[in-house]
């Protein structure tokens, strides 16, 4: 099937290469010029395992092409994925302008040829109906009869495009085997016609083609209305933000009362209601999805008249838990003014570069703020010299320069390349060989074994 992909971020890059790769001719756009002739290149602009082997064999095998030329993508695509960020603005609802532009670019660009037009964006409940109305004004403001475009849309035997909602529920660090490998496929729409076209569409991947198991059933297709493929995109990240926010509060009431909150995490994960994933307490949740998407959320509840009290109390608690390690660091060396620390990690989580509403930028502020110097070692921020957010710490390029005169470290991301550092002669660098291990990661009997005073949370 032919295939355009507007907006080449994580979601729209991911997608649109992964498609070429099961056979699909995609041509993603973007109206950066030197993004697009960096990926002509074969380069991926982003870190995601796997990502530019799949890109650079796509580009080989002619499957999947490049251009910023928005005319040239609705023009080839049978299928056209709307990928482009919607960023959370300060009042906490998605900033929706950038999907605004590329549904009336659709519109101006449309023909009579049938398209269908799908929300690949985390929009707001609702966004199915408004971009249809977009790309219809959009058609207006190029052609002008309004009467006959509205006329051919509202006869379905005779649409010129519909809209469908197919939210991705991609991680970071794991976004192609997600792609391959998922657990469900969500798709919104009141035309069967378009729905039967997004499921031939996915049909590799729904038949496990590409997955790691074959032998498993087909992947499940859920079939909904446009308002509820929205919600279940916003209420899926909802429950695991809020899910990791209560593990993260009975670890809090673990350090107060002695109980080990792994210990206690094993017992009620292994409950089948409950479950063992996203029970790892720690600093919290950031990223580019989890606080955008809750916010979002509550903030439509607002606008709905509702208070969402559970979703605003698990935001409370993410923000007061990445204060936790500050709280624990003054705990143990009393006065932080004039101290060094050093983070071990600084992006979100492994495996990406991403560092929106990293945990670790709350506590580079916080830490300046109380007077104490701040040094940071990355696996691969350190790499790439990136430098965004980091005016006040000082990025080193290895783990023995990282505690070399430090009064403690703080494990804040936990990175697999960690937990075999050589902590024994990191240990005697350090003025004090302090570990807050802020996702009880680490091992405390090999910490302590080599010198360090360890401090997990709740644990």
């Amino acid at each position: 099937m032919n295939v355009c992909v507007i907006g080449t971020g994580y979601v729209g890059l991911v997608t649109g290469a992964c498609l070429a790769h099961i056979g699909h001719h995609v041509i993603c756009v973007d109206n950066n010029a030197e993004k697009v002739k960096l990926m002509q290149g074969g380069q991926s602009p982003i870190h995601e395992p796997g990502l530019s082997e799949i890109l650079r064999a796509s580009l080989a095998a002619d499957t999947l092409e490049f251009t910023t030329d928005l005319q040239v993508g609705v023009d080839h695509g049978d299928i056209l994925f709307i990928a482009v960020g919607t960023p959370a603005l300060p009042t906490g609802e998605s900033d929706t302008r950038y999907v605004e532009a590329v549904a009336r670019g659709i519109g101006s660009h449309l023909t009579d040829q049938y398209k269908v037009i799908v929300n690949k964006s985390t929009v707001p409940i609702g966004s199915g109906d408004w971009v249809r109305m977009l790309v219809l004004e959009g058609m207006v403001e190029k052609q002008g009869n309004t009467a006959q475009i509205q006329d051919l849309q509202a006869d379905s035997s005779q649409g010129i495009f519909d809209v469908v909602s197919n939210p991705e529920f991609l991680r970071e660090g794991s976004a192609v085997y997600d792609t391959f490998n998922p657990d469900r496929i969500v798709l919104g729409g009141d035309n069967v016609g378009a729905i039967a076209k997004m499921q031939d569409l996915y049909a590799p991947i729904i038949n496990r083609q590409y997955g790691e198991d074959a032998s498993l059933a087909p992947v499940p297709v859920v079939v909904t209305d446009l308002s509820s493929a929205e919600m279940v995109k916003y209420a899926a990240n909802a429950f695991l933000a809020t899910k990791i926010s209560f593990i993260n509060e009975v670890a809090n009431i673990c350090d107060r009362v002695g109980a080990d909150v792994l210990q206690v995490a094993t017992g009620i994960g292994l409950d089948s209601r409950i479950g063992s994933k996203f029970l790892q307490a720690g600093l919290g949740w950031g990223g580019s999805c989890f606080p955008k998407d809750v916010s979002a959320l509550v903030h439509t509840a607002t606008d709905y008249g509702y208070s969402a009290t559970l979703l605003e109390a698990a935001i409370s608690v993410n923000q007061h838990q990445r204060l936790i390690v500050i709280e624990k660091l003054q705990q143990t060396l009393k006065i932080l003014k004039g101290k060094t620390i050093g983070l071990l990690g600084l992006t979100f989580k492994p495996d990406t570069d991403d560092m929106r509403d990293a945990p670790a930028l709350t506590l580079i502020e916080q830490l300046n703020r109380l007077g104490a110097k701040v040094k940071a070692y990355d696996p691969l921020v350190s790499q790439t010299g990136l430098s965004h957010g980091l005016s006040h710490v000082k990025v080193e390029t290895d783990v023995e320069r990282l505690a070399d005169h430090c009064d403690a470290l703080v494990l804040v991301t936990d990175w697999p390349v960690f937990q075999a550092l050589d902590f024994q002669k990191m240990a005697q660098l350090m003025v004090h060989p302090v570990m807050v291990d802020g996702r009880n990661f680490l091992d405390r009997a090999i910490l302590e074994q080599a010198g360090f005073h360890y401090v997990g949370i709740g644990h």
